[in-house]
């Protein structure tokens, strides 16, 4: 039986969601997604639920196997192979964008389930919403500054972009690979928006950025004061780094 339009268009929809699609049928693909409202909802609900994915079972695929297990060898084997089917089933539904990452204009790989594509997923997801980009609107900003600080754990700050040109609108709370993460989303007089992910990160690096690429989406990243910053947009690398040295004065060193 030939399978009807709406199997079809789920395949072709989870293919692209998959990354699997070649240049000329994605950009087809892409092309409706920009004049049909209902596709693009499921874009979107389809990304958000991978990144929910993501944060929920990536620290649960890099548990080591309990001692329990390794005691009895054919149960083992036998979980393993559920494991092993289970991370193939997750990676298989996880959305597989290629990234490049780099100091200026070294390139480097990173893995998908790194906080900067968690970044990029989420401007993804929240930037296109037309209706709720935002959990908290920027008229509440004390109490989303207060609300994301104690969910974080530690003091954070919305940093004002104005002098780029760009508003803000509000925020959310995020899943991150242990502990949440902050959204602040800002958008300029052309509607262009800007999405700045804060997470804690302990890590004793400097304070330089770098750059990665998801699709349209560019990030630059980095860390500083025991927090993780990323700015993401689908803007040139110039305009985002004006964007990003009004954060980092902003930011308690």
């Amino acid at each position: 039986m030939t399978p009807g339009p709406e199997a079809m268009l789920d395949d072709e929809l989870n293919a692209y969601i998959d990354g699997q699609l070649d240049g000329v049928h994605r950009a087809a693909f892409e092309a409706r997604i920009a004049v049909d409202p209902v596709l693009a909802r499921a874009v979107a609900a389809y990304t958000k639920q991978n990144m929910a994915f993501h944060a929920v079972f990536d620290p649960v695929l890099r548990e080591p196997v309990p001692a329990a297990l390794r005691r009895r060898p054919r149960l083992r084997r036998r979980e393993m192979l559920r494991l092993a089917a289970a991370a193939a089933v997750f990676l298989a539904i996880g959305i597989g964008v290629g990234w490049r990452i780099g100091h200026g204009d070294t390139a480097s790989s990173l893995s998908l389930a790194g906080w900067p594509e968690r970044a990029a997923i989420a401007h993804t997801t929240f930037a296109a919403d037309l209706r709720h980009p935002v959990e908290v609107a920027a008229p509440e900003e004390d109490h989303l500054v207060a609300w994301l600080s104690k969910r974080l754990g530690a003091p954070i700050k919305a940093p004002v972009l104005t002098g780029a040109g760009f508003q803000l609108m509000g925020g959310r709370l995020l899943p991150d690979a242990a502990t949440p993460a902050a959204q602040f989303m800002y958008q300029d007089h052309a509607g262009r928006r800007v999405t700045l992910y804060v997470r804690i990160d302990r890590q004793p690096q400097p304070a330089a950025f770098r750059w990665a690429e998801a699709g349209k989406v560019v990030v630059c990243y980095w860390i500083d004061g025991g927090f993780g910053y990323a700015l993401a947009g689908e803007m040139s690398r110039a305009v985002l780094m004006s964007v990003a040295h009004l954060v980092h004065q902003q930011i308690p060193g």
